[in-house]
């Protein structure tokens, strides 16, 4: 049984390993630029000891997307807790996305090089599963609220989470940093509209 978790230790401890090393390596260069060998060397173990966790240099870049992902989830989701109210919760959530999507290091994994090698449709279930149910409880409390005119949550949700990621991606290309802050300005607006749609209630008549 000591053996087994000394194994399972060490085994953990080049997995990290890897992750640390390649992510650092795809982030700066980008998937295609970066080899197998140039990771193993980094990482300081064999492409054994790779193939024995990874099957591929794709699988292994996946990991690392998962990893990010989940990283840019919890910033969203302990951006958005902090805050009471329910609109609150939503405005400085998909803030949050925006500002830790585009941080150096997440962009091109996650938003040009993820698609990329992963190819749409897993890299867009990978994005629903880290995210995009968050935004849909969010939407569906406030539609529960009345803040919200009452809709179908899921187009809304994938229409948000659509245009926020693509927003991301553009400013990932983009050299202005007053970029940014303009995104995020429409953003809001973008947003606040939603509360536009909420029909007015019918005036009530006084009693005679």
């Amino acid at each position: 049984m000591k053996t087994h978790g000394v194994r399972a230790r060490q085994r953990e401890q080049t997995r990290q390993a890897l992750l640390r090393e390649s992510r650092r390596l795809f982030a700066d260069r980008g998937y295609g630029a970066v080899s197998l060998s140039e990771i193993v060397a980094e990482a300081g173990v064999t492409k054994g000891a790779l193939y024995h966790l990874f099957e591929s240099k794709a699988e292994l870049f996946r990991a690392v997307l998962e990893q990010v992902q989940q990283e840019v989830a919890g910033t969203v989701a302990r951006t958005a807790d902090a805050h009471d109210d329910l609109w609150t919760r939503l405005t400085a959530g998909c803030q949050a996305f925006l500002t830790a999507s585009t941080a150096p290091g997440v962009q091109r994994i996650m938003l040009v090089d993820g698609p990329a090698v992963l190819g749409w449709t897993e890299w867009r279930a990978m994005d629903e599963a880290a995210s995009a149910r968050h935004l849909a409880d969010a939407l569906t409390d406030l539609i529960e609220a009345g803040t919200i005119a009452p809709q179908p949550v899921a187009p809304l949700a994938h229409l948000l989470s659509g245009a926020m990621n693509e927003a991301a991606l553009w400013l990932a290309g983009s050299d202005d940093p007053a970029d940014l802050p303009a995104t995020q300005a429409a953003l809001a607006r973008l947003l606040e509209a939603l509360r536009g749609d909420v029909p007015a209630q019918p005036d009530i008549p006084d009693e005679v």
